[in-house]
């Protein structure tokens, strides 16, 4: 789920101030004129591994949560983001009326970093290649590259940069694709907002980072988020808090909530077994509760209040977890901002129960 709003408002850089208007009024409208998200729609592919320019923005969004060989964690996440400003016609060139965003990030020892880049469509700068059964699945944007050996997303490599540090992963998938929400139709709200979204947890990296003399080979497990809409957020939701987590019993799980200013917020997800079973998850089966919020640093010498820990348990299963930051310094400072980062898990007990991602966004 996620990333609309960040999106959304990071193309009004890239447009003319009559789009940006059209724009910031239409993130909460129902897409109109756009292809519509409706219930009953099988996913195909390799097919819907590629783009959709006839929906009003998608992504490509994937997160790892590695290990160096000194066992201490790092992460990586890379997103590469696609809207259309309008539902006319994709048009080459100049006049191409898609916009691409794209955001790299890395948690090491040492610290986060982070980087943002933009670029208009129909240009050769940013894409993600049409998807034949005889093709090969291709994303990029600048020299940053997703290329895998066939139609399918898996295997693949993918390389980027942020800052003098050079990053590149090799990408494995040992399971089946997961569709969210029913088949793959994602709701969103009691509105109808809705997306098509599906998710592959069962990733192996690895990956090395390169700066300067120096290079670091990494191992872990990847999470990709595959999502598009034509559909904004409801009225009166503020923004989301969303979690992917790889348990070390070898479950998996996904959650996010989008707040509503009445605190009746949306609560979906995913639950997957180690065999690949997977069950939906709502607000009857899902408790999610903020348990400590702390100021973290957001650029400028400002400080954002932010919920840093959390509460999720499974009601059916009796199960319960305690998520907390690998540390809280995770903010992503783009042009419009949120956190993302790695998460540690423990059961009850305080135990190490797995690790993961979360994203936190619309924190004013």
């Amino acid at each position: 789920m996620k990333r609309w709003l960040i999106f959304g408002l990071g193309c009004l850089l890239l447009i003319p101030a009559s789009w940006a208007q059209d724009l910031v009024g239409g993130l909460r409208d129902q897409g109109l004129g756009f292809a519509q998200v409706v219930p009953g729609r099988d996913l195909r592919f390799p097919r819907d591994h590629g783009a959709h320019p006839d929906y009003r923005i998608e992504w490509w969004y994937l997160t790892a949560n590695l290990a160096d060989g000194e066992g201490r964690h790092w992460g990586l996440q890379w997103t590469l983001f696609r809207q259309a400003l309008s539902p006319k016609p994709v048009e080459a060139g100049w006049h191409s009326n898609q916009m691409w965003m794209a955001h790299a990030a890395i948690t090491t020892p040492e610290g986060h970093f982070h980087e943002q880049r933009f670029a208009r469509g129909g240009i050769g700068q940013a894409g993600v290649n049409r998807i034949g059964e005889d093709g090969f699945f291709n994303a990029w944007m600048d020299d940053w590259e997703w290329r895998s050996v066939g139609a399918s997303l898996f295997p693949a490599k993918l390389r980027f940069s942020i800052e003098d540090r050079e990053i590149n992963l090799q990408l494995q998938a040992s399971g089946e694709l997961v569709a969210n929400g029913v088949d793959g139709y994602s709701q969103k709200s009691a509105q109808g907002q809705a997306s098509y979204y599906y998710s592959q947890p069962h990733i192996s990296v690895r990956a090395s980072v390169s700066q300067g003399l120096e290079k670091v080979e990494l191992s872990g497990m990847g999470w990709l988020d595959r999502e598009w809409s034509s559909q904004a957020l409801a009225d009166n939701q503020q923004g989301w808090d969303w979690f992917s987590l790889h348990l070390n019993d070898g479950h998996k799980l996904m959650v996010y909530q989008l707040r509503h200013d009445d605190g009746e917020h949306w609560l979906s997800g995913t639950w997957i077994s180690p065999d690949g079973d997977t069950r939906k998850l709502d607000r009857a089966t899902v408790e999610l509760e903020s348990t400590d919020v702390r100021e973290v640093a957001v650029g400028d010498n400002r400080v954002r209040a932010l919920p840093m820990e959390w509460r999720l348990a499974l009601a059916e299963s009796r199960r319960r977890w305690r998520i907390r930051p690998l540390y809280d310094q995770q903010w992503m400072d783009t042009r419009f901002p949120y956190w993302e980062g790695v998460v540690l898990v423990e059961d009850e007990q305080g135990v190490a129960a797995g690790i993961g991602y979360m994203e936190l966004t619309g924190y004013d």
